[in-house]
């Protein structure tokens, strides 16, 4: 019996396919479920230690925010000349990192209230990256528009430290959830690409990338969750 049509078109190479694509999305979301989990540990243990008010106070929280763009920065742009091991460290060293601002959460906001945002987060990121991810629809330019938008929301965010204008914020709140809503259907449809092209590239390249793409989709949901909490809740 010949077989060999069957392992190019048949069930053989359909399987090995479908080993693919979820070989890549193991990566991705393994990684960014693991910066959460970190990130969600260090956040609660500084803010339950009392730590949170040393980094509140003094240089601290400027050098937790510096240090975090210029990990974000370097990872992205040397992620080509690191090992797949050196990219791994330096995108959980910028989990723990922001972890500890992230401690500030708790102290701010009703613990019940934090639960309920974290959840709905979860659903509502969840439902955007299965949309991102099975589309056939190019969300390119949905990504392009809400990464300009996303200027827009930062701007308006610096304004309002000095208006107080809490009309503004809620605005503000609101642009976020859509903002980085897009961008999590843009980048979930990134990683299935990357899904696509994993037969092209070596292993430690598809490894790489994973994590970048961890990255991406990882910050999607910290923002999305932030603004969503702003959204529904009155801080302390």
């Amino acid at each position: 019996m010949n077989t060999e049509g069957i392992s190019m078109y048949g069930l053989p190479g359909a399987a090995a396919r479908e080993r693919q694509v979820a070989g890549a999305f193991k990566i991705v979301y393994g990684w960014m479920s693991a910066g959460l989990a970190l990130s969600g540990v260090v956040a609660w243990k500084t803010a339950e230690s009392g730590l949170w008010r040393n980094i509140l106070s003094g240089p601290w929280l400027w050098v937790c925010l510096l240090g975090e763009l210029g990990l974000v920065i370097g990872l992205s742009a040397a992620i080509r000349k690191l090992s797949a091991a050196a990219a791994a460290g330096l995108f959980l060293a910028y989990a723990a990192l922001n972890g500890l601002t992230l401690s500030v959460v708790f102290i701010a906001y009703d613990l019940a209230l934090v639960q309920r945002a974290f959840f709905i987060s979860a659903g509502m990121f969840g439902g955007f990256a299965i949309y991102g991810s099975m589309t056939n629809t190019d969300l390119g330019r949905v990504g392009s528009i809400c990464g300009m938008a996303l200027w827009g929301v930062v701007v308006a965010s610096l304004v309002n430290l000095f208006l107080k204008s809490s009309r503004l914020d809620w605005i503000v709140s609101l642009a976020g959830v859509v903002v980085f809503s897009g961008l999590a259907m843009a980048d979930a449809q990134k990683v299935r690409r990357l899904a696509d092209a994993e037969a092209e590239l070596d292993g430690e390249t598809v490894r790489k990338l994973g994590i970048l793409g961890a990255l991406a989709l990882y910050l999607d949901f910290v923002n999305l969750f932030l603004h969503l909490l702003r959204l529904m809740g009155r801080r302390r």
